[in-house]
């Protein structure tokens, strides 16, 4: 077939009623009556409901309904969005007596207007017996102080965790025997790096509205990246079957891994399950920012071994992970800090070891945020190989190029899998190229008394859980001869409709305003595990292709009737069926879509459903120049550049767009972002004035290329990029920080305190 649209930079299809304002988002399309709905909140990180008297809050004119933890279902559930069943610990309540981290859940209140509500609230008298709070992730293993004791906690799957000795999640794996090797080793490192929890701060914060429909049932609407797990935890939480339940997506302000919890979709439920009423729950920044679903802190022990000639022969690690108060996606994040980093260095590996404990602690609980877990570990193993560098008077680049993952090479620390399509070396030299590494090795003094120095990373991805992640496609043609398509994955402002649209276009070779795409409702699309882990591109991208390829050979077969003749003996050439002898004996699509309705027994639509035994992970290498006034210690970022192998780029303008927004996330990660924590356990970084994201002034200049390569299970040669592109500038602006002043930041964000103090200290 001809490719028209893959691999050009089409506009989203979407973009006009987005730019043009049009009411598309949550909120904008919430009916005008429903209810306000908001959640009193603990003033304490850990503590039990003795009393809580809620008489004159209900007598506030305007109040439908104040619900305690004495009002609603007790059933034990995850916020997590994953497949069943999932990973995660059933550790929530929807109203619980035990509270756990300052911002928990105490009672929820719905009105008629906001004033209303917020008086309610006010009126809400609560009695605590106020608890010993865990509030040091590192002392959280085994403590006395046990956050869950409750003995209808249950852990679904085989993860390690344990509620009698506060661990979420424990284990360890490994390959060849690393004690051995290290011992044999000329050069071993031992260096230990702390990432700090990030909000991922989308514009649209979490929201949802909730309504009964005709039949009784259930109406979900929200800004959700899986709406097929809303559907089954709130059928969990509430009691209900899932049969009365239905979950729609609108339009996404954003969600980078935020919204794969399901954060606020219980709170509206239940008040709409108590009241009959539609209601809606709209959280503030204030609230998105202290009771949601940020990053997972952790801290990464590395051991590294290799030879004075530079050979990496193993790798130990060992990542504590702080989960929070609930056990929302710790068990997985936590293995993707071994599973990705540790298989950049497979070329040369004789063995590595990778042990984890996850620890529930009382401050607000974790969750998905872009790059998975994988971010926190790459930045420090990327740091020990840079240190590595330094210890042996290395040039990073060429260490790198030296002990790499190539194409064709099996990864033991990355499931026995082997790379189908890989230009990570390609990515390097040409990073090495586009920031003019080798005249920069060097840090300069500039004129201004400032240091300029380079520094770069390597880093890998997934395309989706392999033998778990499912998408699924439903395309048919209609009665005028183009095409719908139901999708059950959730576009987040990513334009996966889009790409998906230029996929099906070119495969039925129609144009791209011959397809209608509609997303997502659990009532009408087919099952889709949801949009994360990088997985639509790849996993849904390929149900696409197939489901238009049967679609194809149904269009053929009707037309090839019409025409009594054989299969055999006609083409599509996207417009008519014709004869492959007289191509004047043809059958447009129009009329074959009306002939499929009248005396036709076989249904013009096609739904595929595709899941991958393997997860082909995407490379990319980042280099970062920055400017540092070793007087203050202020950082400034110069330049970062980028190379990144996803396969076949599907729409490169979209891809690019991907690549930036992850490199300003990382580059946040990197000098900006720190969630702080008072001493009794309250986030201090509630606001976007004490929690500082970069804007476009602080960034520099940011450049993005790709060095494409082909894999065979993907869609057109496709992989994913959506998450691998986050993880290269937390290590790479350390190590340029490094090589201009000397000091080595282990622990993030890199702030000027940081650097000063580290001068200071080596004066």
């Amino acid at each position: 077939m001809n490719q028209k649209y893959v691999g050009t930079g089409v506009r989203k299809s979407d973009a006009r009623a987005l730019t043009t304002g049009q009411p598309v988002y949550t909120d904008d399309i919430a009916p005008q009556n429903a209810l306000i709905v908001k959640v009193l909140r603990s003033p304490h990180a850990h503590a039990l409901i003795e009393d809580i008297n809620v008489d004159i809050a209900k007598k506030v004119p305007g109040i439908a309904c104040v619900l305690t933890y004495k009002d609603v279902p007790q059933n034990r559930f995850t916020m997590a969005g994953q497949t069943f069943p999932e990973p995660s610990p059933y550790d929530r309540l929807i109203l619980d007596r035990r509270v756990r981290f300052v911002g928990d859940a105490v009672a929820i209140v719905a009105g008629e207007t906001d004033e209303a509500v917020d008086r309610a609230l006010r009126m809400i008298k609560v009695k605590y017996e106020v608890l010993e709070p865990v509030l040091d992730f590192h002392k959280a293993k085994d403590n006395p102080v046990l956050i869950h004791p409750e003995e209808n906690w249950v852990a679904n799957c085989p993860v390690g965790a344990d509620n009698k000795r506060n661990l979420c999640a424990s284990g360890q794996e490994g390959h060849g025997d690393i004690e051995a090797v290290l011992a044999s080793c000329d050069v071993v490192l031992e260096r230990t790096y702390h990432t700090k929890a990030n909000q991922q701060t989308p514009m649209e914060t979490f929201r949802t509205f909730t309504q009964l429909d005709a039949y009784g049932r259930l109406n979900i609407i929200s800004s959700t990246q899986v709406p097929f797990h809303v559907r089954r935890i709130l059928s969990i939480a509430l009691g209900i079957p899932k049969s009365k339940v239905r979950v729609m997506k609108p339009r996404i302000g954003g969600g980078f891994g935020a919204k794969q919890t399901v954060v606020t979709e219980v709170y509206p439920a239940i008040v709409t399950i108590k009241t009959g009423r539609p209601a809606k729950i709209i959280y503030t920044r204030e609230e998105s920012m202290i009771a949601s679903s940020p990053r997972h802190e952790m801290e990464v022990t590395v051991r590294i071994g290799a030879m004075k000639d530079g050979t990496i022969r193993g790798i130990d690690l060992y990542t504590l992970s702080n989960t929070g108060a609930f056990g929302e996606h710790g068990p997985t994040t936590v293995g993707l800090s071994g599973h990705k980093p540790i298989p950049l260095y497979s070329g040369t590996q004789e063995a590595f070891r990778f042990r984890y404990d996850v620890v529930y602690t009382n401050v607000m609980s974790a969750g998905a945020y872009r790059g998975y877990g994988a971010t926190q570990g790459i930045f420090a193993v990327e740091s020990i190989v840079n240190e590595l560098a330094d210890e042996l008077g290395r040039d990073p680049i060429d260490l790198r190029m030296q002990n790499m993952v190539r194409e064709g090479m099996v990864m033991p620390a990355y499931y026995g899998e082997k790379t189908n399509a890989c230009a990570l070396d390609r990515c390097v030299q040409r990073v090495r190229e586009m920031i003019g590494w080798d005249e920069k090795i060097k840090p300069r003094v500039m004129p201004n008394g400032r240091i300029r120095a380079v520094g770069m990373a390597m880093a890998m991805q997934g395309s989706a859980i392999s033998n778990v992640d499912v998408g699924a496609v439903i395309i048919r043609l209609s009665d005028d001869g183009t095409y719908n398509m139901l999708l059950g994955c959730t576009d987040m402002g990513t334009g996966c409709d889009t790409i998906l649209v230029q996929m099906a276009a070119d495969c039925l070779e129609c144009g791209m305003e011959d397809i209608a795409v509609y997303a997502s409702d659990t009532d009408t699309a087919p099952y889709d595990s949801g949009s994360y882990a990088s997985a639509t591109t790849y996993v849904t991208g390929m149900a696409c292709v197939r489901a238009c390829e049967e679609l194809r050979g149904k269009i053929i077969r009707q037309g090839a009737k019409m025409l009594n003749l054989s299969e055999e003996e006609v083409a599509f050439d996207g417009k008519r069926v014709f004869s492959l002898e007289d191509e004047t004996r043809s059958a447009d699509l129009a009329s074959i879509a009306y002939s499929g309705q009248c005396g036709c027994s076989d249904v013009l639509s096609a739904t595929v459903s595709h899941s991958s035994p393997v997860s082909p992970p995407p490379f990319m290498a980042g280099a970062a120049e920055v400017e540092v006034d070793p007087e203050t210690g202020h950082v400034e970022l110069i330049d970062y550049v980028a190379a990144v192998d996803c396969g076949t780029p599907i729409n490169p303008n979209l891809a690019r767009v991907q690549t930036e927004g992850g490199l300003v996330q990382g580059i946040g990660m990197a000098l900006y972002e720190d969630i702080v924590y008072a001493a009794d356990g309250t986030n201090l970084s509630n606001s976007f004035m004490q929690y500082k994201i970069p804007s476009r002034l602080d960034i520099g200049t940011v450049r993005v290329e790709f060095e494409s390569s082909y894999e065979p299970t993907g869609p057109f040669g496709a992989k994913s990029i959506g998450e691998v592109v986050i993880n290269t500038p937390s290590p790479a602006i350390a190590d340029a920080v490094a090589r201009a002043t000397g000091v080595r930041v282990r622990t993030l964000p890199i702030t000027a305190e940081k650097i000063v103090r580290g001068m200071m200290d080596k004066q």
